[in-house]
């Protein structure tokens, strides 16, 4: 009886130790409430969008809705049985973002695309992102709908992809591009740098996208200044020396910031949303950089 009481305590510790290791360091970033995130709402955006502020039909500028006036609820939290599971519609170009900033980390969440696409997007491939290191007020780039970040695409068969958000800028192991045909990440290349006024995407090694209605593993690394796109257990892109650039040319380092979710003209779903502090840049990843 003695060495069955000990072995069923050995086991317990264990099971609790197991557990212990994998979720205590875990920050659980979504809830009901959305109580760690605020949001940022542009505009519905045409197919004629060309960069500037929106008109109306007398010609005045349009202000953009901003900040936390999310009435038509683009973003929500459906509960499930589950867990509660982020909802966004994607009607008007917009973001989630973290209430607090974040460095040195490893984010992972699960996504997958609703049904629902809006203009200008409506012929054109489902579309979102997670936006990092962003800083500063939204609004700052094309769209005028996102701060200052880097970007780890979300996109139907582009899982992965990175864009330069405003003038932001980032090295990442890459072929080089050759006419029209843009740039592919691929482990084996040398580092190149992606920034405005040059090449500013870069696509995936790999389309490791789930299928259609399945929800896909997703996966950010970031650890001073490198960071690293995961889409499934796949290392899809390898980055380096995250910065931006200011007017005068001065190359500024882009380490931290907070995260962002884009409400880009297309429905998506999220859950499981955990991020933890590194402290390195995990062992089996060091290779690579």
């Amino acid at each position: 009886m003695k060495r069955l009481l000990f072995s069923l305590l050995i086991v317990t510790c264990t099971f609790s130790f197991i557990s212990m290791q994998r979720d205590d360091d875990w920050e659980i970033l979504l809830d009901k409430d959305l109580s760690k995130w605020e949001n940022y709402l542009s505009y519905r955006h045409k197919d004629n969008y060309n960069g500037k502020i929106p008109k109306d039909n007398l010609g005045k500028d349009i202000q953009p809705i901003g900040y936390n006036k999310d009435s038509t609820r683009v973003f929500s939290v459906i509960n499930d049985s589950k867990s509660p599971v982020l909802h966004v519609s994607g009607e008007i170009y917009g973001c989630l973002f973290t209430k607090k900033s974040y460095e040195n980390y490893h984010l992972k969440l699960q996504v997958k695309w609703g049904t629902q696409k809006y203009e200008p997007r409506k012929n054109k491939l489902k579309d979102s992102g997670i936006l990092y290191h962003s800083v500063g007020e939204a609004g700052a780039e094309y769209w005028r709908s996102w701060m200052l970040s880097q970007e780890f695409q979300i996109m139907e068969g582009h899982m992965g992809d990175f864009w330069c958000q405003a003038n932001s800028a980032i090295d990442i192991r890459s072929f080089p591009a050759e006419g029209v045909m843009n740039r592919v990440a691929d482990e084996k290349q040398p580092y190149r740098t992606f920034k405005g006024g040059g090449d500013y995407y870069c696509m995936r090694s790999g389309n490791f996208e789930s299928p259609a209605n399945e929800w896909a593993n997703l996966e950010l690394i970031c650890f001073e200044g490198k960071s690293l796109h995961i889409v499934n257990g796949h290392v899809v892109m390898i980055l380096k020396n995250s910065r931006f650039t200011l007017p005068d040319g001065k190359e500024i380092p882009l380490t931290s910031g907070k995260i962002q979710l884009q409400s880009e003209a297309a429905e998506v779903f999220y859950r499981n949303i955990y991020i933890k502090p590194i402290t390195a840049m995990p062992k089996a990843y060091e290779k690579l950089f």
